[in-house]
């Protein structure tokens, strides 16, 4: 008993209080994460679009997400995490209802691209702010208590959203709209501004220096790592946009599937926090490389589903996997970040997710229609094979390169009068957030 009560305190303790109040919003958020699961199921079989028509709204959904993370990284650094998720919120909580509301092909498709702009414009602001106000020593789980908490709402809502879809597919747009909402509310009453006060002389309009997009487009490094993502994502979201398809054609109900993607959530739930002290130590290219093959091999083995109980075993399968690479994802780009960009580079790196999320269930589709089911499920398992690779070989300057910025600049000694400086480097500045502020 008392083994199990230190690592809850080792796992939970010692955490901000603003960083709690951002993981209940997280779980609160996910509990009403209706739409998206079962989106790709409301639109070919409530509204009988073809597999390509709904392939074409996901995608436009993650063209808007490509838009709003651009837009939310640059509002992050310069108006302000609390007001770009605030904003962010809102804006999502009204599309939602509008989108369930749409009929017409081409309304359904408007809504879903600014659905996606508004809902994704949170996560560069999210991830932000997470950074801002959790030491670095205690990201890692941090990160893996976030994961968690998203997706014990996440198996909650896919069993839930299974059977309101049985009863009314509209209910799933309201019941998202209302937890989004109360998101929204949790973030206004109980979350302050994390972002550092802008130093006296600063640029105004925020801490981030001129140039900044060309200071990310030259970060090879980090620009390497958010194509891997990329490709990894690619793969992941096949489970939203080509697996309730595939279940469908195998006879099985929007309530089976439900319940089968639910897994993803349970095992989450109760395997994520013991992740963290597995891997702590460990090298984060090897933890990278090992999940991209067991994503690979997962999404691979759906090629010869068939039936709910092997489709099951899929899940659970490329989970792991997801378990696997989602705290070190989390820390790495964190650590890949220079505090005066992290909201820019948050959003490059989120923009890897909705280009990802615009073009994988077109690819998908257009791989299904045209090749089969097989060649869609055993080119995951290939191209997860391939990210492995990449991992091993690409990790080693990752990783000089999060030392480089963990190391504070040695100060040049000199005879010369000092000169009084018009504003410190946001650089080498403390990294200590401002105090969360209640309205």
């Amino acid at each position: 008993m008392r083994t199990m009560r230190d690592w809850f305190g080792e796992t939970t303790g010692g955490l901000p209080r603003t960083f709690w109040y951002l993981w209940a919003g997280s779980l609160i958020n996910r509990l009403g994460s209706f739409v998206l699961v079962f989106l790709a199921i409301y639109l070919t079989q409530e509204r009988d679009f073809s597999a390509t028509q709904a392939g074409l709204v996901l995608g436009l959904w993650g063209v808007g997400g490509a838009v709003g993370t651009t837009a939310g990284g640059t509002l992050t650094d310069r108006w302000g995490r609390r007001p770009t998720l605030l904003t962010a919120h809102l804006g999502a909580a009204a599309m939602m209802l509008a989108l369930g509301f749409a009929r017409p092909l081409w309304a359904v498709a408007v809504g879903a691209f600014l659905l996606g702009t508004f809902a994704e414009a949170a996560r560069p602001a999210f991830g932000a702010m997470m950074v801002d106000v959790v030491p670095e020593k205690d990201r890692l789980r941090a990160f893996s208590l976030n994961y968690w908490a998203i997706n014990l709402g996440f198996a909650c809502a896919a069993i839930l959203a299974g059977l309101a879809a049985e009863v009314d597919y509209l209910l799933l747009f309201v019941v998202d709209a209302s937890t989004t909402l109360v998101t929204a509310l949790v973030i206004f009453f109980k979350v302050g501004e994390t972002r550092r006060a802008t130093a006296p002389g600063a640029r105004k309009g925020g801490t981030a220096p001129a140039g900044a997009l060309r200071t990310i487009l030259a970060d090879r490094v980090f620009l390497g790592f958010v194509v891997l993502n990329l490709f990894s994502a690619l793969v992941f979201l096949q489970h939203i946009s080509m697996l309730p398809i595939a279940m469908g054609d195998s006879g099985l109900s929007p309530a089976t599937f439900g319940s089968v993607i639910a897994l993803n959530g349970v095992l989450i739930v109760f395997g994520q926090l013991f992740v963290p002290r597995l891997i702590r130590g460990r090298s984060r290219s090897h933890v990278l490389a090992l999940s991209s093959i067991v994503m690979g091999v997962g999404f691979g083995l759906t090629a010869f589903a068939g039936t709910a109980w092997f489709y099951g075993l899929t899940v659970l399968i490329w989970t792991i996997g997801e378990m696997l690479n989602s705290p070190s994802n989390a820390t790495l780009i964190a650590e890949l970040s220079p505090a005066e960009l992290r909201g820019r580079y948050q959003g490059t790196f989120s923009l890897s997710w909705q280009v990802a999320g615009a073009t994988a269930p077109v690819l998908g589709g257009l791989v299904r229609e045209q090749s089969g089911n097989t060649a869609l499920w055993l080119g995951c398992a290939v191209i997860g094979a391939g990210l492995a690779v990449a991992h091993l070989v690409s990790g080693p300057a990752r990783e000089r390169r999060a030392t480089e910025l963990r190391t504070p600049a040695v100060p040049v000694v000199t005879l010369d009068p000092p000169v009084p400086e018009v504003a410190e480097s946001a650089a080498t500045a403390p990294a200590e957030p401002l105090p969360a502020k209640t309205p």
